[in-house]
């Protein structure tokens, strides 16, 4: 089994809600074609109030992320990345590697309804000048550790890019979803674990600054609220 991560940019013309629509749809169309365990992150109305915490330089920005396992990546190729393709203006699509430091304890949802919260999807590459291996160390030890303790996460996944599997696919390392409560869209004193404690969030904003400076290209940052589903 391998897994895939395709992110998506929205047609020209189509709002934010019917591209989720269609997304959703898409999800059982996926599975017929030989996707297996289907999650849609996409930027749809619900996370409308979050366009304050989007980050990144891309215009158009992406707009969603479907990811899924195939029995061999090579299976992509065809009906699968044609339906994908057909639903957006671009797709680029990559093996990758996933790890869980958290698992999602607290909501369970009927299949292809909305995971309670928003999921950050961002992709992400080394600081410039930085070993990889050092890089990896940061971001699995000493980040992981930081991210846990100065945010209100209560899920997180890693997903590091193997290669990619479509052209002209940006040329990211890694791309990670972390799930949030839908109070962080607007407080960032919930984001960062410190309502009502301006002086905890001050400090826990200023661990999250310094852990991120010391591993990652910060110019080179997609980061963008979406929400989930899972099917």
């Amino acid at each position: 089994m391998e897994k895939i991560v395709s992110v998506l940019w929205k047609p020209a013309g189509v709002s934010d809600a019917d591209f989720g629509k269609q997304l959703r749809e898409v999800a059982p169309e996926l599975a017929r074609l030989g996707a297996q365990q289907v999650r849609v992150n996409v930027v749809d109305e619900h996370v409308e109030a979050g366009v304050d915490a989007r980050v990144g330089s891309m215009d158009p920005p992406k707009a969603a992320c479907i990811t899924f396992w195939l029995d061999a990546a090579d299976d992509l190729e065809g009906p699968l990345l044609g339906t994908l393709a057909s639903r957006s203006a671009k797709v680029a699509a990559y093996l990758v590697v996933e790890s869980i430091p958290m698992h999602d304890t607290e909501h369970t949802v009927p299949a292809g309804d909305r995971t309670p919260g928003f999921n950050l999807v961002t992709a992400i590459v080394p600081k410039e000048g930085l070993p990889y291996d050092e890089f990896l160390s940061l971001w699995h030890h000493e980040h992981r550790k930081v991210a846990v303790e100065t945010q209100s996460t209560f899920a997180y996944v890693r997903n590091e890019i193997v290669r990619a599997l479509t052209p002209d696919a940006p040329d990211w390392a890694a791309i990670v979803e972390e799930s949030f409560p839908i109070e962080a869209l607007t407080d960032p004193s919930v984001w960062y674990a410190a309502e009502g404690d301006p002086e905890r969030h001050k400090e826990h904003l200023r661990r999250m600054i310094e852990s991120c400076t010391a591993f990652l290209a910060l110019d080179r940052v997609e980061s963008h609220p979406m929400s989930e589903y899972v099917f």
